[in-house]
């Protein structure tokens, strides 16, 4: 049935939905301001290794479902540092792979860890 008929029927018997469509952003809408300072600035180079890192998370689709992989790169090598993978993608993700890069990568001591805000940040529901 179209939602129009439906909406038709349930108006005409007095019928109300307690329920509302959550309003959608439009496409113009900007992302808010940065949660965080920017210390990169757009400057995505490394003098040294352990200086900056990337980190990124990815959907992948299976057979048995969605998995997400969570990545971190070391910019001055051009390496994957750490590295977590999950079948929801919570904050434990995330947080898996920096203890996953930080173990493997000894002292860390001054490293910057740069993510963009995702397609969480900016998507329509």
């Amino acid at each position: 049935m179209v939602e129009r008929t439906a909406w038709k029927i349930c108006s005409g018997m007095g019928w109300w939905s307690t329920f509302s469509r959550k309003r959608c952003r439009g496409k113009s809408s900007r992302p808010g301001p940065p949660v965080h300072d920017d210390l990169v600035r757009r400057d995505f180079t490394a003098g040294a290794p352990n200086r900056l890192w990337l980190a990124d998370i990815t959907e992948h689709r299976t057979d048995e479902g969605k998995l997400y992989l969570c990545a971190i790169k070391d910019v001055w090598s051009n390496r994957i540092v750490g590295y977590s993978i999950d079948s929801r993608m919570k904050s434990r993700l995330a947080v898996n792979a920096l203890h996953n890069a930080a173990a493997r990568r000894g002292n860390i001591v001054g490293c910057v860890l740069h993510t963009d805000r995702g397609s969480q940040a900016v998507s329509q529901p």
